[in-house]
């Protein structure tokens, strides 16, 4: 079977793909996987299929070890296929595009040059970015002449010296960034960054200012779930397509962007005027909360607990005539109400995450959400609990039920084989987290002082919980209820 390529495509998708291939370079995408392939890319063959964008994107990837991956990629003609399935408004839906929006696909490392072409080239005018949060990072590193950069940023600052060079430091010819690195302020980091390396590499003050003043460094915050290549339909569709995609993609209906930046960029990125779900906006503190306190928050939630009840995921979870409902009465009538955001958006929000949450085509695996639990609870759901402690309000009783199947969760003994815990069945499971934290809390676990007193010491860890939650009224003998309940409904 023929690999993907352009004697595939329908005639309208010919004309889509000449035209992107024909059209100059506007975005440098720094970053092959499938994140924005399944985000940006998808976004921006949207605005080209509704006749909104002209230009085309240059996708490299951002470390030597995706060459293979761009080598892929470019072998298919910048062409790869995007499966988008899941739940929609309540309906299974399951739709195939092929994006035809690359009009360079290239290895930097291999053709440094030609990166540094793109810089200069008075049609670039975005950059975007997903280098993960560790390539989002300022470390040490000579300038060398001719030669490639490893870093991320480090490839910003000598590309924006490029520019700064070819167009005599015009301050029309700065570029606006839009990193999607899960990193809180990700545009003001990556600002940063770029900065350093200029003092680090002795660049001018006054290409600095240029940088500072003339370049837009957007924070934003991304929010789908790109599952990447889905091996165990491939072969099926392959079949019935009639072709073959190394560079095959899988996303969920879901998609939102918020981006902390001036709306009348929609004239020249225009997502919005798209139809897509993406909101320009002055602070993106609000959604980021939103994101943390509720889709975050409900899986922090729910994962202890349906751990030790013996669930393996999300899905399964939720469609449970018990927990499901735990878990939507506990982000409505406990996690929203203690936001400072309109509660008739929060709900609807809520009501999008309960259906990506039942997607049936993603198994998310609830051990996979359990890793750094304490530190999870801490940022997600601690806040909305005290909320209503210093408000000296009835405690939440579900994110109290939750701190309880938290604790009974981190009932660890340390083994050879790391820190290992047993749910109500008794079955073993390996608990992931800072090692330092697991052996105090398996210490205070060890000493067998009985419910209340063990609850107490535990509560009163404030290098885990950055307070003395033991001080909390009525806090300790609740979570000893739901302990004890826990254990004596096993036994039955």
């Amino acid at each position: 079977m023929n690999r993907l390529n352009r004697s595939h495509l329908t005639e309208a998708e010919r004309r889509s793909h000449e035209a992107a291939l024909n059209s100059p370079v506007s975005v440098l995408q720094i970053g092959e996987g499938h994140f924005l392939r399944g985000f940006f890319d998808w976004m921006i063959h949207r605005c080209r299929e509704l006749g909104l964008f002209e230009g085309s994107v240059a996708v490299t990837q951002p470390r030597p070890s995706g060459r293979a991956k761009i080598e892929a990629l470019a072998a298919q003609e910048g062409l790869y296929t995007l499966v988008i399935r899941g739940l929609e408004n309540g309906e299974r839906v399951e739709r195939r595009e092929i994006v035809t929006v690359f009009s360079a696909v290239f290895d930097p490392y291999a053709d440094w040059q030609r990166l540094i072409a793109i810089a200069e080239s008075p049609s670039l005018r975005f950059v975007v970015s997903n280098t993960t949060e560790a390539g989002l990072a300022y470390r040490p590193e000579p300038l060398r002449d001719n030669e490639p950069i490893e870093s991320f940023p480090g490839k910003i600052a000598w590309l924006l010296y490029r520019r700064y060079l070819a167009f005599s430091g015009a301050p029309d010819r700065g570029v606006v960034f839009l990193p999607c690195e899960l990193l809180e302020r990700n545009g003001d980091e990556l600002k940063r960054c770029v900065l350093r390396y200029c003092d680090d590499w002795g660049l001018p003050e006054a290409f600095r200012r240029w940088v500072a003043d003339h370049n837009r460094f957007l924070n934003s915050l991304v929010d789908r779930i790109v599952t990447g290549y889905p091996s165990e339909q491939a072969g099926a569709w392959f079949a019935e397509w009639g072709y073959e995609d190394a560079m095959l993609n899988a996303a969920e209906p879901y998609h939102f962007w918020a981006i902390e930046g001036d709306p009348k960029l929609d004239k020249e990125l225009p997502l919005a005027r798209a139809g897509l779900n993406v909101r320009w906006v002055d602070d993106l503190r609000p959604y980021q909360l939103r994101k943390v306190r509720i889709l975050n928050g409900a899986h922090t939630l729910m994962t202890p607990l349906a751990l030790l009840h013996g669930f393996e995921f999300v899905r399964e979870t939720m469609e449970h005539p018990a927990f499901g409902p735990f878990v939507r009465e506990a982000v409505e009538r406990e996690i929203v109400p203690a936001l400072p955001l309109p509660e008739d958006e929060l709900t609807a929000y809520a009501a999008t995450v309960y259906e990506r949450f039942l997607n049936p085509f993603i198994r998310h695996r609830l051990s996979d959400i359990a890793m750094n639990s304490l530190s999870k609870f801490k940022t997600r759901l601690l806040p909305s609990l005290l909320h209503y402690a210093e408000r000296g309000e009835p405690l939440p009783e579900r994110i109290v039920r939750s701190l309880a199947g938290l604790l009974r969760y981190y009932k660890v003994e340390k083994r050879e084989d790391g820190h290992i815990g047993r749910t109500l069945a008794g079955n073993e499971y390996a608990v992931r987290d800072d090692a330092s934290l697991l052996e105090t809390i398996a210490s205070v676990w060890a000493q067998r002082l009985g419910t209340e007193p063990t609850v107490r010491k535990l509560l009163g860890l404030t290098e885990i919980w950055g307070a003395d939650l033991s001080a909390v009224e009525g806090l300790g003998g609740r979570i000893a209820f739901y302990l004890t309940e826990m254990e004596e409904a096993n036994d039955e």
